[in-house]
């Protein structure tokens, strides 16, 4: 096992046990460095991994910024590695794309309409209205269907999503070049957001999924990512 590893899997097994929680602080680097009988450096490459996992955040300096804190965003690592992935066409996007449906249309059938998200959702779809850019479009698109996965309640299906997010919004934004008409596509897209929400609103939560469906297989399906394409 390389050094560093040591220093994760230590942190690891504080936090599994409890001594360590969201907001405490790790040791400081020589301290524990000492205690685990590691070289700082190894300690350094450690905090360096948890930061891009968004397990850890270091500061530098004084204050109450100072020292390494344990934060919670699990977006984080899962974001960089599917964007990154998607980039090397390791995972392609018709697969990515059946994983949202997966995702999305699970979440819209349990989606809470008392959920204050859905009330975000609804503030997005205004500002939609008044958008002329594809790009703002498309970035709004994106933040609505995650308040929608949001209102179902689950945590895992709200990460999950969220490290989705700007991977969904990249190759989006890529396929309205294959679009006949984005003013029409774009009018469509917000008459499907609105009979979403409403069925969602109204406790319909097997017409919301298959609406979801409809909605992201559509899309692709105009871009050119239908089967057999």
């Amino acid at each position: 096992m390389r050094t560093h590893q040591l220093v994760l899997q230590w942190i690891e097994g504080q936090l599994s046990s409890g001594q360590l929680a969201v907001g405490g602080r790790l040791p400081a680097e020589r301290s524990l460095a000492e205690q685990l009988q590691v070289s700082r450096t190894s300690v350094r490459e450690a905090i360096r991994v948890l930061e891009a996992m968004g397990v850890l955040r270091a500061g530098v300096g004084s204050g109450p910024d100072a020292g390494t804190v344990v934060i919670a965003d699990p977006t984080a690592a899962l974001g960089s590695a599917l964007r990154l992935h998607v980039a090397t066409s390791h995972l392609p996007v018709r697969d990515v794309v059946e994983t949202r449906v997966l995702l999305e249309s699970w979440a819209a059938s349990r989606a809470r309409p008392e959920s204050p998200a859905l009330a975000e959702a609804a503030r997005l779809l205004e500002q939609m209205d008044g958008c002329a850019g594809t790009e703002e479009f498309l970035g709004l698109d994106v933040r609505f269907h995650l308040a929608l996965a949001d209102a179902a309640g689950n945590a895992v299906v709200s990460a999950m999503m969220g490290s989705l997010r700007e991977a969904i919004q990249d190759y989006a934004g890529r396929l309205t070049g294959n679009l006949p008409d984005w003013d029409a596509t774009a009018t469509r897209l917000r008459a499907e957001h609105r009979g979403i929400l409403a069925a969602i609103t109204s406790h319909d939560g097997g017409r919301a999924a298959q609406l979801v469906a409809d909605h992201i297989e559509g899309y692709y399906a105009e871009a050119g990512l239908g089967p057999g394409a």
